[in-house]
């Protein structure tokens, strides 16, 4: 049924990709503050002065992330069919993983060798909300297989 606990839980995994696609997932400054990148679900944006910028498009991050969200908001509906359920769970941990993989390669591979390689950078709401979502999607598989466990056990005391 759909007031189910992991149906609340999918429910924060669908807000939280929309945290990573609405806001910026990293940034960094530079010490003397004329060099800036940012990594957004869009694009990757590094200012070099106040007349020069690269912009490198990142489609792929933003593809993913409402596959996730269309993926978790397809679950939601399968409350009948707990296995398939926690099958598409579990492509959804697979594609966040991904995701979480490419942010991060972004942030220490891509971005740390442009200027100023001893600033890490700072992690934005985006980059929180893809965690967010990763957690309650988790969480959302545990109560979908605990459901399942029930049912099986109610089933065999019959």
């Amino acid at each position: 049924m759909l007031q189910r606990i992991q149906s609340i839980f999918l429910a924060i995994t669908i807000v939280g990709m929309g945290l990573f696609i609405a806001f910026p997932i990293w940034n960094k400054v530079a010490l003397a503050g004329v060099q800036h990148a940012e990594l957004t679900a869009l694009k990757l944006t590094h200012q070099v002065s106040e007349t020069q910028s690269n912009i490198q498009p990142v489609y792929y991050l933003i593809i993913l992330a409402v596959l996730v969200a269309g993926v978790a908001a397809y679950t939601i509906f399968q409350f009948r069919n707990r296995v398939l359920q926690s099958a598409l769970c579990a492509v959804n941990s697979i594609l966040m993983t991904v995701i979480m993989g490419l942010v991060i390669y972004f942030t220490f591979y891509k971005t740390a060798k442009l200027f100023d390689p001893e600033l890490p950078g700072k992690y934005d709401i985006g980059f929180y909300g893809l965690v967010g979502a990763m957690l309650a999607n988790v969480f959302a598989n545990r109560f979908i297989r605990k459901d399942e466990r029930e049912v099986q056990q109610s089933k065999r005391f019959r």
